[in-house]
């Protein structure tokens, strides 16, 4: 059930950064939650989309946080985001103090902490809350959201995230809504590359991939991947999940990173992101995060 505010409270005037593929059909579900909406994105043809499911569409970010009481970011990554409210043009000189901010990308955990340090030195709140589920979810508005940061401020933005996601987590700390992150598309990948591999040893030795998928489902091998990922989308040869492997490899090193800062050595975490990133080096530039699979049937030849 998608939380309210108070009786009588009147909702806040969000704005929008980034109407990409995630981005746009969560801010369409803030707009059918009955919040008024500014979008900005660099694309036209994004914009277009917004306006026609009723959102204000502006060109630039700035433009789209006049008179915002709350600010999401969905960006690329923490970079972007950096610039998007402190660079040249950023918006953070133009947010009266006290402006939630809720940055919803993927972005590295120790970078968010340090950003929300400077936000607060200007009076403005930052919330990490980045989200899990691929586009289907966020078309449905059932996302897993990740929520870090001072409680006061992750229970003022959990109104406006119930109407994005279903399952709303309070993480911890500045970062920890990111660092969960990573680590969950971690074990996500690591997941998917151990089916791959699986699957592409299994065939080279004559096993139906149809089968090999069917026993997993039924044995103690089943993951996420072998039930939704397998069939669909690589058995079929669509690798159309919605998910690119370059973001992929990108949360996976932030997860590496990350457990080498915390002190784990020599880790798995390492090792996967590596294999991932070499994927990513081998396959063309917009690959879907299935077509690991090509990547291991190539090096299995």
């Amino acid at each position: 059930m998608t939380a309210e505010p108070a009786p009588g409270a009147q909702k806040p005037r969000i704005a929008f950064v980034g109407l990409g593929m995630m981005g746009l059909p969560m801010a369409g579900c803030l707009l059918r939650a009955g919040y008024a909406v500014a979008g900005a994105d660099l694309s036209e043809k994004a914009r277009d989309a917004f306006s026609a499911q009723g959102g204000t569409a502006c060109a630039d970010a700035r433009t789209a946080v006049e008179g915002a009481g709350i600010v999401i970011t969905m960006l690329p990554d923490g970079k972007v985001v950096r610039a998007a409210l402190l660079g040249a043009d950023g918006v953070a000189e133009m947010l009266p103090a006290g402006t939630l901010v809720i940055d919803m990308s993927s972005s590295a955990p120790l970078g968010t902490a340090k950003l929300g340090a400077e936000l607060a030195e200007r009076g403005l709140r930052l919330v990490d809350a980045p989200v899990s589920g691929g586009v289907r979810r966020a078309v449905d508005g059932s996302l897993a959201i990740m929520a870090g940061g001072d409680p006061d401020a992750v229970e003022e933005a959990r109104p406006v995230l119930s109407a994005m996601g279903r399952s709303i987590f309070a993480t911890g700390p500045l970062g920890s809504g990111h660092a969960m992150k990573a680590l969950n598309n971690y074990v996500s990948a690591a997941g998917l590359l151990a089916a791959c591999e699986a699957l592409a040893v299994a065939q080279k030795f004559g096993i139906a991939g149809e089968t090999v998928v069917d026993v997993l489902n039924a044995s103690t091998g089943k993951n996420n991947s072998t039930e939704v990922k397998l069939k669909p989308f690589v058995l079929s040869g669509t690798f159309a999940s919605g998910f690119s492997l370059a973001l992929m490899a990108k949360d996976l090193r932030t997860a590496a990173d990350l457990g080498g800062e915390m002190g784990l050595s020599d880790s798995f975490m390492e090792t996967t992101a590596r294999i991932w990133e070499a994927a990513r080096g081998a396959l063309p530039g917009q690959s879907d995060h299935t077509e690991i699979y090509r990547f291991i049937e190539a090096r299995e030849t």
